[in-house]
């Protein structure tokens, strides 16, 4: 499949958003709440219950447009690195011990464009906003947790 890398990924930064528009707050925990989303999140619940970014992605993003934002910017709760998010709806990811299924690309909003000029129309290709997923199984996830994708045709839907 294309949008694999060798070896596993790692889960690099975590954040918890606790109010709509609200500051996104570092932790090096994290609990995924299944069917639910990110406990202390103000966007729990529906489809979008956890939204990942890949490092490489965002550190590319960076270095096109000469910025230094974190990625904190993105408002994702999970940094991942060595794992590739493009075309991967419906596949099953496991972040330590917890199992998100992918259910979509992230669509940059307005408030990329606010925090860096240019950032919303780069993001928009290959999915480089990012995915969003629902939480499968829950659990604690944790700053240097390996990610990896779980091998299973079931609902692949890539």
């Amino acid at each position: 499949m294309e949008n694999e890398r060798p070896g596993p990924g790692r889960v690099e930064r975590l954040w918890v958003k606790r109010a709509h528009r609200g500051a996104m707050d570092a932790r090096d925990s994290i609990e995924f709440v299944a069917g639910r989303g990110v406990e202390g999140s103000a966007d729990r619940g529906g489809r979008r219950q956890v939204t990942i970014l890949e490092r490489e992605v965002w550190d590319a993003l960076m270095g096109e447009l000469g910025s230094d934002a974190g990625p904190e910017t993105r408002r994702a709760n999970v940094l991942v690195s060595g794992i590739d998010l493009r075309a991967s709806r419906g596949r099953v990811l496991r972040l330590g011990a917890t199992r998100v299924r992918i259910a979509g690309e992230v669509k940059p909003c307005e408030r990329m464009e606010e925090a860096v000029t240019g950032l919303r129309a780069l993001m928009y290709p290959e999915w480089r906003g990012g995915a969003f997923a629902q939480i499968l199984d829950g659990g604690t996830v944790r700053v240097g947790d390996v990610v990896a994708w779980e091998n299973t045709s079931e609902g692949d839907e890539s």
